[in-house]
């Protein structure tokens, strides 16, 4: 089952507490009548007969009715919070994991969105604005009691009945545009604010501050003024609803009070219908004044349900043997949502295990978009990636991640510590994952060097590496690649950071991974570590333009007449002082 089947199924399943809400709701509703029906016998039995042993009888029974709907309210009120607490432990996990499944497919989901959005569900059932909307069914049955009492009170009651349920209307029709531009504005809002924080450093060196602030403003201030709207709004028309309540209160005991003097009526049944319609109305009330939260609500809940249904199957497999590292490509199509052109277009190459492919081409030509598709961080549009015959996009991920080794461009590490870090969060505890952790480091020739550091594997790397310098992130992105001895390892621009020393460091560890039999994709420019690979891929605008052993394509590069990427062409054509020296040059 994928997660948006969860999501939707997880959403489903909430409706299981409906029926016990709905018979708890009966019991409140029911128990509700006690005041009435206290005042009516108080009026017709207990001032007529001056009986006060019935009204010691009544007030006791009245005592437990009311002390029954307390306690039935408050086991209604622990439903709601126990479903809201269920809702978002389970819901919380599957919104995540299917906003990272979009952000890694380059849909750029806002996953702190996704999650507020839960968040607004459980807060919404875990509060008091859903109390409303269970006994608002209930005012029609009131309203029937009002009828038993009499007709004339009864079309009265009626008559507010349906001003009020208008006026509820009106506050959702008169509402609803200005608080889905709230939620748009403050999603933007946020989606800007999360944005530059990640580029804080940039912003701050360039002074680029106050101008993101001017730009900022104005979508707070759009955000701001649809809430003002919708506040004003609900506002006005709660205070209308509430005078009407009042009104219709008034009315009925004054209508009561005629009846009572035309006595068609006891003095206790014109008090009872009064607190009666009061009860009936309430509810309505209310949902008036939390309109503006279900809303909300419902915009979240249908979000949620988009997310789930746009996020692509996570199919549960039985756990694969280790692939030996043969690596298909399939006529790879890749066109992210929207895009004018694909970003890859009928790419196919195929690799031994133990062969090594660097790819090269200009800017923007699908080289990282290629690692990506490689280790499944994205679907193909058409075509397959295939390792050992298996599909990788098909492959669960917890189960491939441990045979696949992947060095993104932009280096973020995820962990507190340099060894959590390199474990891919596996128990550092554990000595199995230690001996791995430290086996990665010395592969990747920087057990020495964590050992220089102030706490060792336990030196505290911050969120996302910011403790560590460009250099010293990649190299420990590097050992995470390597930890678990994959049998595929994807590098996309390995060296972009590194000195010359660390630059030996990973042609040494390249070379020891070539004779481990790993099979190996690097992306890079710099013609240090494009020696170690036995076959060049050039891509230029998504398209393949060579494919082969590293001599060929670089003996071809140079006699070129057809296009291919500038840069590229310049240094094959100065090769003949050797071509990787001359791409050096570029």
């Amino acid at each position: 089952m994928h997660d948006g089947s969860q999501i939707g199924d997880l959403l489903a399943r909430c409706r299981r507490a409906i029926l016990p809400l709905v018979l708890f709701t009966a019991g409140i509703n029911v128990l509700m009548l006690t005041s009435a029906v206290y005042m009516l016998q108080i009026y017709d039995r207990v001032l007529s007969s001056h009986s006060l042993e019935t009204l010691a009888a009544l007030t006791a029974i009245a005592l437990v009715a009311l002390m029954t709907m307390a306690a039935l309210e408050a086991v209604r009120s622990r439903i709601l919070v126990k479903v809201g607490t269920w809702l978002g432990r389970r819901l919380a996990p599957l919104v995540l994991r299917s906003a990272v499944a979009e952000e890694a497919g380059g849909q750029r989901t806002r996953s702190t969105s996704a999650l507020r959005d839960a968040e607004q569900l459980r807060a919404f059932l875990s509060g008091p604005a859903v109390t409303p909307l269970l006994d608002a069914p209930w005012a029609p049955i009131f309203l029937a009691v009002i009828f038993l009492i009499h007709p004339i009170l009864g079309f009265f009651a009626c008559a507010g009945a349906v001003l009020l349920f208008a006026l509820a209307i009106c506050a959702e029709l008169l509402t609803r545009r200005a608080i889905d531009h709230a939620a748009t504005g403050q999603r933007l809002m946020y989606g800007q604010a999360e944005n530059v924080l990640r580029n804080a450093e940039a912003i701050e060196a360039m002074g680029m501050l106050n101008g993101f602030l001017r730009r900022w403003q104005r979508e707070v201030d759009t955000a701001s003024n649809a809430h003002e709207r919708a506040g004003n709004r609900a506002g006005y028309i709660q205070s209308i609803a509430r005078f009407l309540r009042f009104c219709l209160q008034v009315g009925i005991l004054g209508l009561g009070a005629w009846l009572v003097l035309r006595q068609e009526i006891l003095p206790g049944a014109m008090v009872a219908a009064s607190i009666i319609l009061g009860r009936a109305m309430a509810p309505v009330e209310q949902a008036i004044g939390a309109v503006k939260s279900v809303q909300t609500t419902r915009a979240a809940y249908r979000r949620l349900k988009t997310l789930g249904e746009v996020t692509p199957p996570a199919r549960e497999h039985l756990p694969l043997p280790r692939p030996e590292g043969r690596l298909r490509v399939e006529h790879l199509v890749i066109r992210l949502p929207g895009a004018n052109r694909a970003i890859l277009d009928n790419v196919s190459f195929r690799l031994e295990p133990g062969e090594s492919l660097g790819i090269v081409g200009s800017t923007a030509s699908g080289k990282s978009s290629l690692a990506r598709a490689l280790v499944g961080a994205w679907r193909p549009t058409l075509g397959a990636v295939r390792l050992d015959n298996m599909d990788v996009a098909q492959w669960a991920a917890g189960d491939r991640g441990k045979y696949v080794g992947y060095l993104p461009q932009d280096v973020e590490l995820v962990g507190n510590t340099v060894g959590e870090a390199i474990a891919r969060l596996d128990d550092v505890a554990d000595p199995a994952v230690a001996s791995a952790v430290i086996a990665a480091a010395r592969l990747a020739n920087l057990h020495e060097t964590i050992k220089a550091l102030p706490k060792g594997y336990e030196t505290e790397i911050g969120d996302g590496g910011v403790y560590l310098s460009g250099g010293q992130r990649q190299r420990i992105g590097f050992a995470r690649a390597l930890y678990g001895a994959p049998a595929l390892i994807v590098l996309d621009e390995p060296n972009a950071n590194l000195d010359r020393e660390g630059e030996e460091a990973l042609v040494e560890t390249i070379a020891a991974l070539k004779a481990q039999a790993c099979t190996m994709v690097i992306v890079a420019h710099r013609p240090r570590i494009l020696e170690t690979v036995d076959h060049l891929l050039v891509l230029e605008q998504g398209r393949m333009e060579l494919f082969g052993p590293r001599p060929e394509v670089l003996a071809r590069l140079a006699m070129a007449a057809q296009p291919v990427p500038s840069i590229v062409r310049a240094q094959a054509v100065r090769g003949r002082r050797g071509p990787l020296a001359a791409m050096s040059e570029g």
